[in-house]
């Protein structure tokens, strides 16, 4: 699974967007470097019932932003991602290649 249907995925159990829960984990100052992964995950599953995996990636755009590393653009496989940057607003508004 790429790191952008990660995400998709999310909004399609929580039924909000990436960037609303970022926007949230904002709030509850879990973007703060201090903050280790197993707080916001156990927030992401007691919340919104979401698994390790599709945490870990929501984990990693409130810590470094939308942008992936580039060796996971245009590879091969399951994994390949579009772009080095992902889609935050909601699958309805992400613009087609």
């Amino acid at each position: 699974m790429s790191f952008q249907a990660y995400l998709d995925t999310i909004e399609d159990k929580t039924g909000l967007t990436p960037r609303q829960l970022v926007d949230q984990a904002h709030e509850r100052g879990f973007d703060d470097p201090s903050v280790k992964a197993g707080v916001i995950l156990e927030w992401l599953k007691s919340d919104y019932g979401l698994g390790r995996g599709h945490g870990m990636a929501l984990v990693h755009v409130i810590r470094n932003g939308p942008t992936i590393d580039a060796k996971f653009v245009g590879t091969e496989g399951v994994h390949r991602d579009e772009s080095d940057t992902l889609w935050l607003d909601g699958k309805a508004t992400k613009p087609r290649a």
